[in-house]
């Protein structure tokens, strides 16, 4: 989908962060976007920001409740007649072991980062099967490659958002839709938002910096998922590194993420 000049596109969590970039990335590509988002203060924030900026719609949006999905994505239709692009950004993070945190935490997690994902899904893909075109955008996470201790629930949503991604690739093929395309997004720490404070020590930091802005995941999404095609974008790129890696022997693998002091992030 090189040409987004007058394309349609629903971003879920999309008033603020990488949401927030990517909206404004797309508006400047010519495309009509519909921005759902819990929080009706970043909505009013978000109409403030992006006037004048292009065509856009703005809905406050629990993800995890399925009726208020599907009801949305009727709007969607009928705002913007159609929906070519759909950005599952919408994300919830709770650190500490897993041992020790409350069960309400985790459901919560599982239910806005995966759970989610199927009802947003579900809303526009029969309609991109259709049409024979259409893109998904999944945001997964570098910690959908490998276990972060104090993320576990987390770690384990965005390795199943990768998995979710991929399946629903083939799936695409195998029923001959290849207008249909499926990206997932890999992010390492941003330095500002979810991830504010965050850290990797000393020397896997100089592996894996800190992402600068919510931005760069944002070009990641716009240029090389959305126009480029791309399947699953790291940033930054060393992200890359991980699933290689683990063609090493297990053993070795361990060790290493214990000397780049990976597991301390």
């Amino acid at each position: 989908m090189k040409n987004l000049s007058n394309a349609t596109a629903v971003v879920t969590g999309g008033a603020m962060g990488i949401g927030l970039a990517t909206v404004k990335r797309l508006l400047a590509e010519g495309v009509t976007v519909t921005i759902w988002d819990l929080s009706s203060e970043a909505l009013e924030s978000a109409k403030k920001e992006l006037a004048g900026l292009g065509k856009v719609f703005y809905h406050q949006c629990d993800v995890t409740d399925k009726v208020r999905v599907y009801e949305l994505g009727k709007i969607a239709f009928e705002e913007m007649s159609n929906v070519d692009i759909l950005v599952n950004n919408a994300g919830y993070v709770r650190g500490g072991y897993f041992h020790e945190r409350p069960d309400d935490e985790w459901e919560k997690t599982i239910d806005v980062n995966l759970t989610s994902f199927i009802y947003t899904t579900k809303a526009f893909l029969p309609a991109m099967y259709e049409k024979n075109r259409g893109h998904v955008v999944n945001i997964s996470s570098a910690a959908g490659t490998i276990g972060v201790p104090g993320l576990a629930i987390y770690a384990a949503t965005k390795w199943a958002v990768w998995g979710l991604t991929e399946s629903l690739r083939f799936e695409a093929k195998n029923l001959g839709k290849k207008g249909v395309k499926f990206s997932s997004i890999h992010p390492s720490y941003i330095r500002t938002g979810m991830f504010e404070g965050a850290k990797i020590p000393f020397p896997g930091g100089l592996i894996v910096p800190l992402l600068k802005s919510h931005d760069v995941i944002a070009k990641a999404i716009v240029e090389a998922a959305i126009k480029k095609g791309r399947y699953s974008p790291k940033r930054p790129l060393t992200v890359h590194l991980t699933p290689r890696l683990r063609l090493l022997p297990d053993s070795w693998f361990q060790w290493l993420l214990g000397f780049l002091k990976l597991p301390r992030a």
